[in-house]
């Protein structure tokens, strides 16, 4: 057999834990020197480059030693027979030539033509474009040195790559210092003032491994090159500028191991091993100097332990429900007592809160800062004044900042007196607070960053994240609140177009969000509704029960309600926006993606009438066959899914599950219906999505599907995005105007 043979393309199927994971390997020849790459569509990886490939007569063996994967196979005609190896797993695997059968029924998705006939069906002179709302900026990531000589960002080239650049802030000279090639650069900061780290990763595969290099551009270092393996960043250590720490499943790809690693060298120290394969640490917490205090264990797939050292030993001093938080935020290093720390907490309360906690006695020292409606989010330390605690923060209906030392105050008010009633994010800061960064924005507003100088008191705009867009043509997000049908309060935000603020009434956009637990929509610039509003459409979010930051007892409301009351407070919601006047009762959409997409689909079945149309996002259809084809990855969480929907071994709850699947129900939708599905979803698999098309196709309803072959649980790349909106807007336009 010749190389040539095996020239083109070559796909199969792994079934992994009862999931179908699709490969392609892609061959070619260059130079008489044969290559391949793999794509794994499922997991967001295409274009990864074999590092060996042998093809002697019939016989094929590749390898990609970063991530331990071997395939050997012998090749027979048009196809290939061999096995699969990948760490412990080793999997029978066949390969056919040609192209690679697409996933889902293929004769489903609308065409591209009818895609764009959709999309055509939106006609006006519009002053902002789908564009204009969904282009990702030209720079990000800004970030000050921690001396505060420099300042780093990432900008975007021609061709769409993130390079970072790194200014002199005395001389203004700026030069590239990393530059982005075929590997995007995942992630990236300042260890010290004299060197940047970056995490890269390889086709997508999420191996990720740790660069370093210095602000001149030299001494460029991989610091963690072991195949297989990958890093996750810790903790940076200010008290010892040369050293990091990361944690890798060095040792066993199933858990990682923290580690303290030199960020010149690349010499590492493990600090501690995690062996319990059924009950894994899942974090660590080191103080200041990287000394390993606390770590949670993982404790049968639902619960989690919290161990503190004490006398030398990790003992177990508390036992936390999945439902529960209980989390160090930090050390309070100010204190004579080592095991003092800032914690935050609902143990004792229904809302989390901020105490003082003595983690050796397990005690509750002094309660610092609680909000009766809202859970609290955190507290904020001065490294530079001794530790001192500067605010607290918790998002209610927009995000607050509660100042708590008198330094912060005067730092807040002086913020406040230069940017009123905007939101502002401290991103950055130098170890000695002379010089801030900060992120400015609003619900008219996407986002500007700012530089501050203390001593000069001085701003200075630094980039405008959106600037195409004027914040005087944008609409308001309000927020609102009112009672369910059962007696429950309930949060959310209408964003109303100019029409409604003149006193008309509009069509109105129902947009539940994903999740849906512990998830919350929030006041901020959204690009989605911000497009409605400017297309004459105001937008509902409701923060149903189940929704995350308004306490335990709201969240645990949700549990075995979704699609049932979780579905009464969306529909309680719209009925209080239509009483205020501004939305019009026969003009009312549906849209959402994820578990908003199922509610969606939920919405059309469980009240027919009470929607126009409706566009379903990569949502879930069938609740039987959503929980028989999860990722692997949330597998040990499959407890917790089921106490959060449903246990169809319970005879009552599978006949629940048989009421709210929307795909049994599929006669009861009477209205327009716009479906919208990644192809490679591992969440969500793509036959939610056919099994609602199919069946309303069956009953002789039209409904168009578009269908991404390069995307997963939602659309990532800009131009898929574009297609989404534009055709979204046509439909909306066909149905509600």
């Amino acid at each position: 057999m010749t190389q040539h043979n095996i020239i083109g393309d070559w796909n199969g199927t792994l079934e992994v834990e009862g999931q179908k994971l699709a490969l392609t390997f892609h061959f070619s020849e260059e130079n008489g020197v044969l290559t391949a790459t793999m794509d794994s569509p499922a997991q967001g990886a295409v274009g990864i480059p074999l590092d060996k490939i042998v093809l002697e007569e019939d016989e094929l063996s590749l390898s990609l030693a970063q991530a331990g994967l071997n395939y050997t196979g012998k090749i027979h005609g048009n196809t290939i027979e061999g096995t699969f190896k990948q760490g412990p797993m080793e999997l029978p695997l066949t390969l056919t030539f040609g192209e690679a059968e697409k996933p889902g029924d293929i004769s489903l998705p609308s065409s591209d033509a009818e895609l764009k006939a959709l999309a055509e069906k939106e006609q006006g002179d519009y002053k902002y474009s789908v564009k204009d709302y969904f282009a990702k900026p030209n720079s990000s990531q800004f970030k000050l040195s921690p001396k505060g000589t420099y300042m780093s960002y990432r900008q975007k080239d021609e061709k769409l790559k993130n390079h970072v650049f790194v200014k002199n802030i005395a001389t203004g000279k700026t030069q590239r210092i990393i530059e982005e090639g075929e590997e995007l650069i995942r992630g990236y900061g300042w260890a010290n003032d004299n060197r940047l780290i970056y995490v890269m990763d390889k086709g997508g595969n999420e191996d990720y491994h740790l660069f370093a290099v210095d602000v001149s551009g030299e001494n460029q270092k991989e610091l963690t090159p072991y195949d297989g393996v990958k890093v996750e960043i810790l903790a940076f250590l200010k008290e010892d500028e040369d050293h990091m720490i990361i944690s890798m499943n060095k040792n066993n790809s199933q858990v990682f191991d923290p580690y303290k690693i030199n960020i010149n060298s690349g010499e590492i120290d493990q600090l501690y091993e995690n062996t319990d394969l059924e009950n894994p640490i899942m974090g660590y917490e080191f103080d200041k100097d990287g000394n390993l205090r606390a770590f949670s264990r993982l404790k049968d797939g639902i619960n989690s332990e919290l161990y503190y050292k004490i006398d030398d030993e990790f003992k177990l001093i508390k036992t936390i429900q999945w439902d529960d938080t209980f989390g160090i935020i930090n050390f309070d290093y100010a204190s004579d007592n080592p095991d003092e720390a800032y914690v935050i907490s609902n143990l004792e309360s229904d809302k989390t809160e901020i105490v003082k906690y003595d983690l050796k006695q397990g005690k509750v020292l002094e309660k610092l800062f609680s909000h009766p409606e809202y859970d609290v989010a955190g507290a904020s330390l001065s490294r530079n004044r001794n530790w001192e605690l500067d605010y607290f923060s918790y998002e209610g209906e927009k995000y607050n900042i509660i100042p708590v030392s008198d330094y912060y105050k005067k730092l807040h008010e002086r913020i406040r007196s230069e940017f009123g009633d905007y939101d502002y994010h401290i991103t950055g800061k130098t170890d000695d607070e002379s010089q801030y960064l900060l992120y400015i924005t609003s619900d008219r507003l996407y986002g500007k960053y700012y530089s501050y100088d203390v001593q000069e008191d001085e701003f200075k705009l630094l980039f405008d994240l959106m600037p195409q867009l004027n914040e005087d043509d944008m609409a308001e997000m309000r927020p609102i609140s009112f009672m369910s049908r059962d007696g429950i309060k309930i949060h959310g935000y209408i964003t109303l177009p100019k029409e409604a603020i003149e006193g008309n009434i509009v069509p109105v956009i129902v947009n539940p969000h994903g999740g849906p637990q512990g998830i919350r929509d929030s006041w901020g610039f959204n690009p989605e509704a911000q497009l409605f509003a400017s297309r004459g459409y105001a937008t509902l979010h409701v923060n149903f029960r189940i929704s995350g930051g308004y306490g335990k007892e709201f969240f645990r409301s949700g549990f075995k309600q979704i699609g049932r009351k979780a579905m009464d407070d969306v529909e309680d919601g719209l009925q209080y926006v239509i009483e205020q006047g501004w939305v019009d009762a026969k003009k009312v959409a549906i849209y959402g993606g994820s578990h908003g997409g199922y509610a969606v689909l939920r919405g059309l079945t469980k009240t027919p009438d009470l929607y126009a149309c409706g566009v379903d996002y990569v949502g879930v259809s069938n609740l039987f066959t959503f929980m028989e084809t999860i990722p692997a990855y949330w597998a040990p969480y499959l407890s917790i899914l089921k106490a959060i929907w449903y246990d169809q071994s319970i005879p009552e709850e599978k006949e629940i599950m048989n009421e709210v699947s929307p795909v049994f129900h599929i006669d009861k939708i009477k209205k327009p219906l716009f479906v919208v599905q990644g192809a490679n979803d591992p969440r969500v698999n793509i036959d939610e999505s056919d099994q609602i098309v199919r069946g309303l196709r069956e009953n002789g309803i039209n409904v168009p599907y578009m269908v991404k072959y390069d995307e997963g649980h939602g659309f990532g790349k800009e131009e898929n995005r574009m297609d989404l909106y534009k055709a979204m807007m046509g439909f909306f336009a066909e149905n509600l105007k």
